[in-house]
């Protein structure tokens, strides 16, 4: 794409779209995307208002769609993650090197010390991923990083490495969105699962219930409005002094099968609200002044508790796991309602996340979405937590449509301004659910994914001059 070069410039922000891929010379058409105003795009800049260039791609796999080999890198929070992906759906490898001990010892992300182990740990992830694919840099069609949402420290140490293997390799890089990635996992596993589709998605920090019309295209339906279901379980463990290497939603998990659901009466958060909004900042202290109530004292390891004291732990495990999915449960009985009312060919909710690796949670939502008629998907829990094949098949699902921009400069200095997206709607606001919580108001830093990509596509839709 070396004949772009000389027409880069940083006034104006554009993505490139795929015309042609019938051979490899591809037809590219330029077209503008939203500017954000004081903020450096990930995309590359291009000074003229309409571009359309023959270019002969680097990698002759561009040009055959079923061939595409794409690098998928994940750093948005506590894992280090690289994978490589055909388009076909082959995982060629996947690489994961967690951060359990961290988390242990910190009680949860210390986002300093998670940007440090990233950068000690991201090159050899990469390396990993590529030998284990039996593939080198040379033979990728394309990268695809997360560029948000997440923490910024973390998200910055992805971007880099990806820009530095795209430019080394004059490749093609896809910025990718965290939350998408999540959703679009599930089409690599259900080869019928097409648009459009509800899903829930459930994590540490993010609880969001979207219909998915289209690629790209989002209906915000539900979020949480302060913490999310993986901060309650992650808490939880912590407060009652479980082993958090193996994370708080297992730990939990485990520990709820020997107690009893209804030995402590917890309140479902928000009965009172008819919305898909989620709230779990309320559970949370219930289930601390509970812990307190009983003298629980989370610096003796329950490894190390007598019988009393486990079996106490183990009913508040259970009593909280339960009404925390009924939460779930509640809202997402609501967004199937609503979903329907807009697109009654709906046939599938999909479950993604960490959290959605949970069988109790799985096994609840199997029972919603019966009720309704619907089907219910669920990646394996291997591609339900942070991993880079989520991010790679979003790449290729983007890269299809010729959403991807050109290889970054090769010899990029270490200090250079990135567009990182910590706080990144991915759809836009049902109006129906649309809610005034000063957490939602405050996170729209970033247009949504939807709004860029609408905006996008009416641009391109405009007559060539």
């Amino acid at each position: 794409m070396t004949s772009l070069v000389a027409t880069l410039s940083s006034r104006i922000s554009w993505r490139l779209i795929l015309l042609h891929k019938s051979t490899q010379h591809l037809t590219i058409r330029a077209f503008k995307a939203f500017k954000i105003p004081s903020r450096p795009n990930l995309f590359s800049s291009i000074s003229n208002t309409r571009v359309v260039a023959s270019v002969q791609m680097q990698n002759p796999l561009i040009s055959y769609d079923h061939n595409l080999v794409i690098l998928g890198i994940e750093t948005s929070c506590d894992d280090t993650a690289a994978a490589v992906v055909r388009s076909n759906g082959e995982i060629l490898s996947q690489i994961v090197s967690s951060q359990a001990d961290l988390l242990a010892r910190y009680g949860g992300v210390a986002p300093k010390m998670a940007e440090e182990a990233h950068a000690k740990v991201i090159d050899q992830v990469v390396q990993e991923a590529l030998d284990k694919a039996k593939v080198t840099e040379r033979d990728l069609s394309a990268v695809a990083v997360t560029i948000g949402p997440g923490l910024s420290l973390c998200l910055r140490v992805g971007v880099q490495k990806a820009r530095k293997v795209a430019g080394s390799f004059n490749l093609p890089i896809v910025g990718v969105h965290h939350m998408e990635a999540h959703a679009l996992v599930a089409r690599l596993v259900e080869k019928k699962l097409q648009f459009p589709f509800i899903t829930l998605l459930i994590s540490g920090g993010h609880n969001l219930l979207v219909l998915a019309r289209d690629l790209g295209h989002y209906i915000q339906l539900g979020t949480t409005i302060d913490d999310a279901i993986g901060e309650a379980y992650d808490k939880t463990a912590k407060w009652l002094g479980l082993d958090l290497r193996k994370s708080g939603g297992p730990a939990i998990e485990e520990l709820a099968q020997q107690g009893d659901p209804g030995a402590v009466n917890f309140s479902v958060p928000m009965k009172q609200h008819k919305d898909c909004n989620f709230s779990y900042a309320g559970l949370k202290n219930q289930v601390r002044l509970a812990i307190e109530a009983q003298n629980i004292n989370a610096e003796i390891p329950i490894s190390s508790a007598n019988s009393e004291d486990r079996s106490a732990r183990a009913n508040i495990a259970a009593s909280f796991q339960q009404v925390a999915v009924l939460h779930l449960e509640e809202k997402c009985q609501r967004a199937i309602e609503w979903a329907l009312k807009i697109d009654p060919s709906i046939k599938y909710l999909v479950a993604s996340g960490g959290v959605a690796s949970n069988k109790y949670v799985r096994s609840r939502l199997n029972l919603v979405v019966e009720r309704n008629g619907l089907q219910l998907v669920c990646p394996p829990p291997s591609l339900c937590t942070d991993n880079g094949v989520m991010i790679a098949w979003t790449g290729i699902e983007h890269f299809r449509m010729g959403r991807f921009d050109p290889p970054p400069p090769a010899n990029e200095p270490e200090d250079a301004k990135l567009d990182l997206r910590p706080r990144w709607p991915l759809g836009e606001e049902y109006a129906e659910g649309r809610s005034e919580a000063r957490s939602m108001r405050k996170a729209r830093i970033h247009p949504s994914l939807t709004s860029l990509i609408q905006a996008s596509l009416q641009e391109q839709s405009k007559p060539t001059v």
